[in-house]
Parts: structure tokens; sequence; C-alpha cells
């Protein structure tokens, strides 16, 4: 076997040093890339958890967190009442309210029906409540001591309705009622031809009754 020259062991100690050196960097590195872990940062942070939220209990830099009355608490309105309650008005006395008919006209001639009506006075000082509605209203037409016509015989849905009377005032009801003149009676309210009042001049007189109280005189009127 022929010897090799000096020159070529020299290339091959070279060549198996740079193989030596490069395999002690190549563990070198695996080592260092263990130790500290580049890779982590780059992983996604946590979500916070329940305890990262900030605390519900009260700042002691915020005043409106705090237990202590603010300004708006003191200057609240009191719960007691800084007025005198106004009183509430009375019912009327039958003292305090003179009631009177009212009828549309004084004569009427054949065929014209009367439209009766209610005045109210306030006599009093002071303003008072009355029940004016058709539930207490009665009209009744009389010729002489004969009864011709009451208002309640056949009323149909009667109601009721609170009113004030102002003090010194005086009232008219703005929906007359109307007489039909016939005699009436609870019995004959569906009769279409019930007797018919005597005209000619005859003379009938109408009283009032409103609210319990009732009409100190009577109006006369005249049917033709």
């Amino acid at each position: 076997m022929a010897r090799h020259s000096a020159a070529v062991y020299r290339r091959r100690r070279l060549a198996l040093l740079l193989v030596l050196i490069l395999l002690v960097a190549a563990v070198g590195v695996a080592a260092w890339l263990l130790v500290v872990q580049p890779w982590a940062g780059a992983s996604p942070s946590p979500a916070p958890s329940a305890s990262s939220s900030p605390s519900s209990s009260p700042s002691e830099g915020d005043p409106e967190a705090s237990s202590e009355p603010t300004e708006t608490d003191e200057a609240s309105p009191s719960a007691e009442p800084t007025e005198q309650e106004t009183p509430a008005i009375v019912a009327c006395q039958a003292k305090d309210v003179v009631v009177e008919a009212v009828t549309d006209s004084d004569t009427y001639p054949a065929g014209v029906l009367p439209q009766l009506s209610i005045s109210l006075t306030n006599k009093s000082d002071t303003d008072c409540t009355i029940d004016v509605g058709s539930s207490t209203q009665v009209f009744t037409v009389s010729s002489g001591s004969d009864v011709w016509w009451r208002s309640t015989d056949c009323q149909e849905n009667p109601s009721s309705m609170i009113a004030t009377l102002t003090a010194g005032s005086t009232v008219v009801s703005q929906v007359p009622v109307t007489w039909d003149r016939t005699r009436s009676s609870v019995e004959t309210c569906a009769q279409e031809n019930r007797p018919r009042a005597p005209g000619g001049g005859a003379s009938y007189h109408v009283a009032v009754e409103i609210g319990g109280f009732a009409g100190v005189a009577t109006t006369q009127f005249l049917l033709y």
C-alpha cells in the first residue's frame, strides 16, 4: 500500500477539525433554544380572569361611589308638605241654594212643546257641590191640583253628575227637558196615544226638584 504524503494528512486533519467544530456549534445552539424559548413571547396572551375586573367596592377618590351623602342628597326636598292643603269643597245646603223652574216661553201655540229647565243660585259666601245629574231632577207639570206629567215616570238611563256652584253665582241647565203635552204614568210609557193636555189658553204650572232641593215656587205657562 502506498504511503500518502504529509500534505494529504494535514488536509484530512483539517477537515476532521472543521467537522468537530460544526458539531460543537450545533449542540450549543440547541442547548440555548431549550433554555430561552424565544417563541413563548409569540403565544396569545391569556384572557383576563374574573379577578382582573374592576372592584365593585367604592373608590376612595370617587365621591359618587362614597357612602357619605352628596350635595344632591342634601338638596332633595323634604317629604313633609310645605304648604297647607286646600280644604275640600263641601256639599251644598238647602238654605244656601235657590231652585227655580225655567220655561222657554210663557205661552205655547198649538203643536209647540214646552222646554223646561232648572235655575240654581248659590247665595252663600262659599263654593259648594251638588248632584245635578238627571237621576236627581224631577219636573212636575200640573193644572190646579191635577198632576199631568212627571219627568221621572218614563225616564231612561238616569245619570249622576257632581257640579260645583260658585259662591254668589246662578247657573241654568243647558239641555232642557221637553214636555210632550200628554198625561204621563209609568203604565203608559209605551203607549203612543196618551191623553193630551187641553189647550185654548189653559194654565199649567211646573215645579222642579234637583239634588234633593225643591223649588220654593212654581212657574206658570199657558197652552193654546
